[in-house]
């Protein structure tokens, strides 16, 4: 990976991508750690900013850069549990998990946690 894709990498795990103008990057990335949180209960049935129905037994998240459709492979670094996630919604903080996945990361009793980060594929 060049040194130029690395930092925008870096500048897209910690949401700024966009502002840069920098919209594609290769298809995987390098891991990093940021805090995730996650939702459910509220947004039951309701609309994503992609349009879609929102299910918090689905592994999906919101974040507000990341096209819809981007592909995020999640490791809890203190148990070693994994979820993919599929960016469907906006969020207004770094990355929002929907319920399940946060139930299968093993950190939804924490409410918000680091987790080491990775782009396995950019949406469109």
């Amino acid at each position: 990976m060049t040194a130029f894709k690395h930092f925008c990498l870096r500048l897209t795990l910690l949401g700024g991508l966009a502002s840069v103008g920098v919209s594609t990057l290769a298809s995987a990335a390098i891991a990093d750690r940021m805090r995730v949180s996650w939702y459910g209960p509220g947004f039951e049935g309701g609309y994503t900013a992609s349009g879609e129905i929102f299910s918090r037994y689905d592994h999906t998240g919101a974040h507000p850069d990341w096209p819809f459709g981007t592909l995020v492979l999640l490791t809890n670094p203190d148990t070693g549990e994994r979820v993919t996630v599929r960016i469907n919604d906006r969020s207004g903080g770094a990355l929002d998990i929907s319920e399940q996945a946060a139930r299968d990361l093993g950190t939804y009793d924490h409410g918000i946690a680091p987790v080491e980060v990775e782009i396995i594929e950019w949406g469109e």
